[in-house]
């Protein structure tokens, strides 16, 4: 994703739905942390994944794949990729591991079959909070672990978009949902999920707040 540099602060991009957007963007989407908000989302989201024990892992919001390979390189023995976006899909098959198409609050999957589910900024793209919070709870065991990033509620104050440019150098808006920290906090409690860390990580160099938050929770049990 592109975000907080000047080029990117232009208010005349054309705004897209999630996944049209998504289907424009695919084919110059790299399947790797391609900027700074990326990078140290992906930082923090790594510290996080070493503290915990994992066989099975599901990557809700995949895209083209770039968790999957971070799950592989952290030994993770079943790694699943799942997104709503076919184009992003097509991307990441290129890599041949295991996918599935489908929608992130109905998820095709039996009740308590990973022990991690993990998703990177995507739940901006989600209205109902709330809904998607206890379908993730649904498929984690006893004891296993959320682990998500979202766009950071500061977002909203200073007016920042989403946005992205097509190989013909046209740019666009990608709408999103915003969560603030309270709305995450319910969410999760009311999906009997048990917040146990709350990152939010520094721009220093692009600006002068957090542009995420990383939210590790587990879900009770053994």
């Amino acid at each position: 994703m592109s975000f907080l540099s000047q080029r990117y602060a232009r208010t005349d991009p054309g705004q897209l739905e999630p996944q049209v957007a998504y289907t424009k963007w695919a084919e110059s989407y790299p399947p790797r942390a391609h900027n700074a908000l990326m990078r140290v989302e992906q930082s923090a989201m790594e510290t996080s994944l070493r503290s915990l024990s994992v066989s099975r892992a599901l990557d809700v919001g995949t895209g083209t794949g770039r968790y999957l390979d971070v799950l592989d390189d952290a030994r993770v023995p079943t790694r699943v990729g799942l997104d709503l976006s076919e184009a992003m899909l097509a991307r990441a098959r290129r890599g041949a591991r295991p996918l599935v198409r489908s929608d992130a609050c109905a998820l095709p999957f039996a009740s308590g079959a990973f022990d991690l589910v993990l998703a990177s900024l995507m739940v901006g793209d989600i209205k109902g909070l709330a809904s998607w919070a206890r379908e993730m709870s649904r498929v984690l065991r006893s004891g296993g672990s959320l682990l998500y990033s979202d766009f950071h509620p500061i977002w909203v104050e200073r007016g920042w978009q989403r946005t992205f440019r097509t190989e013909d150098g046209v740019s666009w808006n990608v709408s999103y949902h915003p969560h603030t920290l309270e709305e995450h906090r319910v969410a999760l409690k009311r999906a009997d999920l048990r917040i146990v860390s709350t990152t939010e990580p520094l721009l220093e160099d692009v600006c002068d707040g957090p542009a995420c938050v990383v939210i590790l929770a587990r879900k009770p049990g053994a």
